[in-house]
């Protein structure tokens, strides 16, 4: 049997010219039945059901649909031949698939003949061959292809009806002749679909009101009943097996939505061509080029060697703690107190051991195991829907005043009135972390304005991150290891993880090797000779000036990272390109600078390279570039002007005196709002992340001295956004995986059919097992990274044996998958 290519001469000599007319009414609510039942199945959701979200944007059931560019569509059909063969619908279909491989195709020529497209950059050939009836025309043209000598269509589209139905003013002899015509034909579809994907398209329901006076005899139960006789004979032309020729009826799903704004009330408007287009796409090319937010039609991934051992280790994990409560039981039970019989008073024979570190090893690995196997099965293993986002203004803005109200309502009394002290810094994490989520699973990053103030949000992290890390170290003078341990530790076990069990490259989720090397840069600028601290410049003003001037050579050192790449081009990339949320442009760099230079090298390429390059990294890293040097800097000045008394932190005391809080509170406001418009009237993307290093800091000053300077706002804290704060990290890594879906292109879906019950079920779930993760990542830290020195130091060596170990496997998987 020949490989499928192109089709042969006879199938473009047997079309018949015949008229061309329809008529029929929308009837509104009937479907036709689902081909093959609705299983599990996501190709066959996407190719029976589905609902708009919105205007324009099809949802279908279960799964995500990709939206191809020119570029993947020629991709995923280099070489290919695909054919479509019927009537005007199919026509139109087509053509609408066509344009997404050249959008300059136009529909020109007798639409009444085959039309021919080929694209020779790609080697793609699409022929639409017109077949009005299902009829002996139609069979012949199909019998060729079935012919061992004769090269096979890769995809073929295949549908009529209408025709038929106005011809013969809808006779009921018509529908039969159709039914005979139909079964005669559907072998040889049956046998054409062994080597090739065959689609059999149901006809769409017509607007009765819109149709011309020739085409009125058409109604919208004669196409029912064509329909119904379609999918019966297709269904049933193999006896003991299911049928290869899929019956896409998705179609007509999409008509009954938006026929009544067709032009003649029979051809469908152009945007539900496109959708119809785009699904057939999907179909075909979502298991060649397994987009991310593609999710319909993808098998699921082959479970990799790293995943094999880590599933092996946690279910050790499990079974070993098993073994080890049993134990401990049965050794408590014979250790319960007994009675007395002679004063009936109970003994106590032994007091309970504390809990031993094996112990607490063992039981956080066993939670661990279960937490990490529900993440696979929530977004690799699909068990679970996935869905796509769609924003719409309330869907942002309702949930952040719910949020709002509750973290004002739940308000509290601080411990202390220290500027940023740590129930406020908590609350700041929180209600930020908050806000971050709403707008990752509302999909608002379509919004420019909502996007420029997230950016701020992520900046205020930063900013944290460089005011907490340095007024430690200036205050403690703790530059030991175990201090710089923890601190990994504990911003990046939870992603090591991760990166195992859902293979995912460390900077897939790149917020923790962003704060994870600024936590580095901090330490080193104040670790390194000379060490200056509080202490020391409190005894000689001349040090404070030295750390000024550590504090400017780390600023020339930032500037000369971010302009070492000298031919940097920003370029807004398909959303299928950008490796974790798709609000954020890529960007491309024509000759390789400092930055790239050093993140390039092995082994921190494996951390900071995706896709094969260090391109997302570098955007990151550059867009908040300077923020957290604004937060060392500003500790630095806080902590100066706190130790010279010159700040009034007491209890309901403003931070100044009346006239210079009221001054300092005026321009804050004024600068906050004037931010806020900037950022809001933004138009275009790239040009306002190319400010926003700079400026980000005058919201984040500004919020700072509102919150701050008020000694009544200074006071209290709200106890529920502190909540959060204190698992944000946690927070913002799991929602990759159970909270989002498609590593955050979609939603996930425990309930289908009622959303509000599913947001409701997955976020308790989701906050749940952040929280249980920050508890099992503190427990963790206390056992693997022990006080003493020399036991540290030898667990570093096995953790340096334990990661050299995985990039021997991970260059063998590598390998093995090129």
């Amino acid at each position: 049997m020949s490989a499928p290519g192109t089709a042969g001469p006879n199938c473009w000599t047997a079309a018949r010219a015949a008229p061309f007319s329809f008529a029929a009414e929308l009837t509104a609510g009937r479907r036709c039945p689902w081909p093959n039942g609705g299983g599990n199945d996501s190709c066959e959701y996407l190719l029976s059901s589905g609902r708009f979200l919105g205007e324009k944007v099809w949802q279908p059931h279960s799964c995500m649909m990709h939206k191809y560019k020119i570029s993947e569509a020629k991709n995923c059909l280099v070489d290919k031949h695909i054919a479509f063969i019927g009537d005007s619908r199919i026509r139109q279909l087509f053509y609408s698939f066509v344009k997404i491989i050249n959008p300059q195709f136009k529909e020109e020529g007798n639409k009444h003949e085959n039309i021919p497209f080929e694209d020779k950059t790609a080697s793609v050939k699409v022929d639409f061959l017109w077949h009005p009836e299902v009829n002996g025309s139609m069979k012949q043209c199909i019998k060729v292809w079935t012919e061992d000598s004769v090269a096979k269509p890769h995809v073929i589209v295949a549908g009529a009806a209408t025709w038929s139905i106005k011809i013969h003013n809808g006779s009921n002899e018509a529908l039969s002749q159709y039914k005979m015509n139909i079964t005669s034909i559907a072998p040889l579809l049956e046998k054409l679909a062994k080597t090739s994907d065959v689609y059999w398209v149901l006809q769409d329901p017509v607007y009765e009101d819109l149709l011309s006076e020739n085409r009125k005899m058409i109604t919208n139960e004669k196409i029912d009943a064509y329909n119904e006789a379609a999918v019966s004979i297709l269904n049933s032309s193999t006896r003991n097996s299911k049928s290869n020729v899929k019956v896409f009826s998705v179609s007509k799903l999409i008509a009954q939505e938006t026929i009544m704004e067709s032009l003649d009330g029979l051809h469908l408007p152009e945007s539900s061509r496109e959708t119809s287009a785009m699904i057939l796409m999907n179909v075909y090319c979502n298991k060649i080029l397994k987009p991310v937010d593609g999710s319909c039609c993808q098998p699921r991934p082959p479970l990799t060697l790293i995943q094999k051992l880590a599933a092996c280790f946690f279910t050790l994990s499990i079974i070993g703690y098993l073994i080890f409560y049993i134990i401990h039981r049965n050794a408590h039970r014979k250790n319960k107190p007994c009675t007395d019989l002679e004063s009936g008073e109970e003994k106590k024979n032994i007091i309970n051991p504390p809990v031993s570190p094996l112990e607490i090893l063992l039981q956080s690995f066993c939670k661990l195991g279960l937490i990490m196997a529900y993440f696979y099965m929530c977004d690799r293993a699909n068990l679970f829907m996935k869905e796509n986002k769609f924003y719409t203004h309330s869907t942002f803005f309702i949930p952040i005043i719910y949020i709002l109200v509750l973290g004002v309502f739940y308000n509290e009394n601080t411990k202390e009135t220290k500027v940023l002290n740590r129930e406020q810094t908590d609350e700041w994490k929180g209600w930020m972390q908050l806000v971050i989520l709403i707008y990752h699973i509302s999909g608002a990053s379509t919004f420019l304005p909502v996007y420029m103030h997230i950016r701020v949000l992520v900046a205020a992290y930063l900013f944290q991150t460089g005011y907490g890390h340095f007024s430690y170290f200036w205050i403690k003078g703790d530059f030991g290891i175990h201090r710089v341990c923890q601190v990994l530790f504990r911003l990046n076990f939870l992603v090591v993880v991760l990166c195992i069990v859902m293979d995912r490259p460390y900077q897939f989720y790149y917020f923790v090797p962003l704060v994870t090397v600024w936590f580095m840069v901090i330490y080193v600028t104040l670790a390194l000779w000379p060490q200056i601290i509080q202490k020391k410049a409190n005894g000689n003003c001349l040090w404070h000036f030295g750390l000024l001037l550590k504090l400017a050579f780390l600023l020339l050192c930032i500037c000369f990272l971010a302009y070492s790449q000298t031919s940097l081009m920003y370029r807004n990339v398909p959303k299928t390109s950008a490796p974790s949320f798709p609000d954020f442009p890529d960007c491309q760099i024509n000759k390789k600078g400092a930055f790239e230079k050093i993140f390039s090298l092995w082994p921190l390429s494996k951390c900071f390279e995706l896709k094969g390059n260090v391109y997302e990294w570098w955007f990151r890293w550059r867009l908040d570039r300077y923020v957290v040097f604004h937060g060392m800097l500003f500790a630095f000045i806080y902590l100066a002007l706190q130790k010279r008394q010159i700040l009034s932190e007491g209890k309901g005391e403003p931070l100044f005196s009346s006239k210079i809080s009221n001054f300092l509170l005026f321009i804050s406001v004024v600068s906050f709002l004037t931010y806020s418009i900037w950022a809001s009237s933004c138009k275009n993307k790239s040009e306002c992340n190319e400010l926003h290093p700079s400026v980000s800091v005058v919201q984040i000053l500004a919020f700072i001295l509102i919150r701050n300077i008020p000694g009544y706002a200074r006071s209290v804290y709200s106890s529920f956004f502190a909540w959060f704060g204190k698992i944000s990290l946690e927070l913002f890594i799991c929602q990759y995986h159970i909270w989002l879906a498609a590593d955050t292109r979609g939603i996930l879906v425990l309930i289908p059919g009622n959303p509000m019950l599913n947001i409701i079920v997955s976020t308790f779930i989701f906050v749940c097992v952040a929280h249980e993760i920050s508890q099992i990542t503190n427990d963790l830290a206390q056992i693997i990274i022990p006080k003493d020195n020399s036991s540290l130091l030898k667990r570093l060596a096995c953790i340096a044996a334990f990661f050299c170990g995985l990039l021997i496997l991970s260059s063998i998987q590598d390998k093995s998958r090129h």
